[in-house]
């Protein structure tokens, strides 16, 4: 083995990682959409989280031990705050979205989520090279001309509105997850967001009035779900938490131009969704972007994480 082979290992694991969530994530958008075809959006979603928790947690006791699950209170705090963020904030107000907008368009507006994580780092004092700053304003442009326009046929204001609430509770959540106390382990770490998400689901549908009659959801609806539970949860779902303490912030949320195309794609292809000029321009500009914000991360210096984002790799 060479001296640099721990680097090379590393890099693949995240450019894997990372892979893996621009196709999965990119594929949720039309599994959400088919799911709350009979269902309703905050408890389908709690179905979804919760069910992956209860999997991924049984998973984590079966090989490492109960001993995994250890953590202080402000870990298990912190670790609840970032699922409510992310999930309860982020994933379910995607779904309510999605009863007023395209899979496609609401996966192009969630693009916004760099833009805010920029504007973090820039608080923080923590500021990014200029043409990832760049790179993330461009594809914001694209962002903007899409919500300035409605959406065309594929969209309404309502809907554009939530889901742009939507990205700005991701990226809160994504922003803190590195920089407060979570559990050592990212898989725990996980579990304890998916099951505090999954509850906040639970709390705001029963606010909402939202009913479940599990008679009058088709077959469609229930494999989308058992999709987003195995695939879009427990795959996408803890690759993205990997990354969050194993790659830079900015290189992460590159994500966030890449699953538009793949949601467009799929919901053309198989929910017959109009692609209107403003989604195919604002593609577009979203695509130089990320070619701006990739190549930029890949030449930073690399930096030692902080204390609270080293959140160690699975073994």
């Amino acid at each position: 083995m060479t001296a640099d082979t721990p680097d090379r290992r590393v890099s693949l694991a995240v450019w894997t990682a990372l892979g893996i969530v621009y196709v999965v994530w990119g594929s949720t958008y039309l599994g959400i959409a088919i799911v709350i075809e009979t269902m309703p959006p905050m408890f389908s979603g709690a179905i979804r989280f919760l069910s992956a928790a209860l999997l991924l947690g049984a998973f984590l006791a079966i090989r490492k031990g109960p001993a995994v699950f250890r953590m202080t209170r402000r870990q298990f705090g912190s670790a609840a705050l970032v699922g409510l963020l992310l999930l309860t904030g982020g994933n379910g107000m995607v779904a309510v979205a999605e009863q007023h907008i395209s899979s496609g368009l609401a996966a192009l507006l969630v693009a916004s989520v760099p833009l805010w994580l920029v504007v973090f780092r820039i608080a923080v004092r923590d500021r990014p090279m200029v043409l990832t700053l760049a790179g993330v304003l461009v594809g914001f442009a694209g962002v903007a001309a899409v919500s300035l326009s409605g959406g065309g046929a594929s969209g309404s204001a309502t809907g554009i509105a939530v889901i742009l609430l939507a990205s700005a509770s991701w990226s809160v959540g994504s922003f803190l997850s590195g920089r407060i106390a979570m559990p050592a382990n990212t898989f725990a770490a996980s579990t304890v967001e998916m099951v505090a998400g999954g509850l906040g689901m639970v709390a705001v549908g029963a606010v909402a009035g939202e009913r479940l009659d599990p008679a009058l959801v088709s077959g469609r609806s229930w494999a989308a779900l058992a999709y987003l539970i195995v695939i879009g949860s427990l795959v996408g779902f803890t690759a993205y938490t990997w990354l969050l303490g194993n790659a830079p912030i900015s290189l992460v949320s590159t994500y966030a131009y890449v699953n538009p195309i793949v949601a467009v794609i799929l919901g053309v292809l198989v929910l017959q969704e109009q692609v209107t000029v403003q989604i195919l321009l604002g593609g577009l500009v979203i695509l130089v972007g990320v070619a701006l914000v990739v190549s930029t991360e890949r030449r930073r210096p690399k930096k030692a994480p902080e204390p609270a984002a080293a959140v160690s790799t699975p073994s």
